[in-house]
């Protein structure tokens, strides 16, 4: 097996990454390690519950102003043709994701707006409990009556549900009344890390019967290691694929340039000041309180390497390292 040609021909997507937007800061620098990995696409996270509706369509006004002007080398797109033109032409193709419901205001029609600035995924809640349902470091009071018409909103306009940060309950109800594929985007098997953010082999298995896909994290929690390695991402692939069929497995790094300084090190003081503003929603008996960071993305063909190590074949690789995402942005995307 060739394995760099397989890599270079592949298409590589990123299921969720946090390019974090500051003032004055110079954008192209953010982009360089996805473009060093050549990935050909990602999802930009634009927003999270703690930002308002309002702080959320000004991010990604900023970022659809910023993007053409800076980083001639990605391109928004809005369909799936348009991520293999740009893949033909050499270019990063990219959407906006947003963690949690928040953003919505209450506010169902904000999905279609959303959908038109460029969102192609959302979340049901980050962490803690919101209108649309319950966070995984929460009571887990489930989907509500919102948030089901928020799933319904968004079958309907063409965007992708996540239920990545989200409860049990909740993404049960999301994954029963979604009529299209829907996606846990950056979570890992509970079964071999016993963390809240991870999911257990129910969760996996209801998302792969929508046709959906598990992205494979590379935060180090998250994956039970002191420094995040590509083994560890392959091991958690592994194991979704043996319960699901390969197809339904996919990678999601989530990772941030701008919060974590260097490989291995200790989170950076950015980090560790959100940390301990909010412990509530990030807390210390999960582990927040100690390291957390995230694989460079910059060692994607490491993990393409462990991959092949763990058995995986060249149809199966393909599928993983952006092929399952893409069949279902081609199922769901309108």
């Amino acid at each position: 097996m060739d394995l760099s040609a397989i890599y270079r021909d592949s298409l590589v997507w990123d299921a969720h990454c946090d390019l974090e937007l500051i003032p004055n800061e110079a954008l192209e620098p953010l982009f360089a390690p996805w473009r060093q990995a050549k990935f050909d696409y990602i999802s930009i996270n634009a927003s999270f519950d703690l930002l308002s509706w309002t702080q959320t369509i000004e991010r990604i006004a900023a970022l659809r102003r910023q993007i053409p002007l800076e980083v001639p080398y990605c391109r928004l797109v809005s369909s799936v043709d348009e991520i293999d033109q740009a893949q033909a032409e050499g270019k990063i193709a990219a959407t906006f994701d947003i963690e949690g419901m928040n953003a919505l205001n209450g506010r169902v029609e904000l999905v279609k707006l959303y959908y038109d600035l460029g969102v192609r995924q959302m979340a049901i809640a980050y962490n803690l409990n919101k209108l649309a349902g319950s966070g995984c470091h929460d009571e887990d009071m489930g989907l509500t009556e919102f948030g089901a018409q928020v799933i319904y909103e968004m079958n309907r306009v063409g965007m992708v549900v996540d239920c990545s940060h989200s409860s049990y309950k909740t993404t049960m109800s999301a994954m029963e009344r979604s009529t299209d594929p829907v996606v846990f985007s950056h979570s890992n098997a509970k079964a071999l890390v016993d963390h809240e953010r991870n999911i257990t082999d129910t969760q996996i298995k209801a998302c792969a019967e929508t046709g959906g896909v598990v992205g494979i994290t590379g935060v180090n929690l998250f994956l039970d290691e002191d420094v995040a390695g590509p083994s560890g991402v392959a091991r958690h692939a592994a194991y979704v694929a043996e319960l699901t069929g390969p197809e339904h497995v996919g990678l999601s790094m989530d990772f941030s340039p701008n919060l974590v300084a260097q490989e291995g090190a200790a989170e950076s003081q950015t980090l560790t000041d959100l940390l301990s503003e909010d412990s509530k929603r990030w807390p210390e008996t999960a582990g927040y309180d100690g390291r957390v960071h995230s694989l460079d993305v910059r060692h994607l063909p490491q993990v393409a390497q462990e991959l092949v190590a763990v058995g995986f074949n060249e149809t199966e690789l393909i599928g993983i390292l952006g092929g399952n995402f893409r069949r279902v942005a081609n199922r769901v995307w309108k």
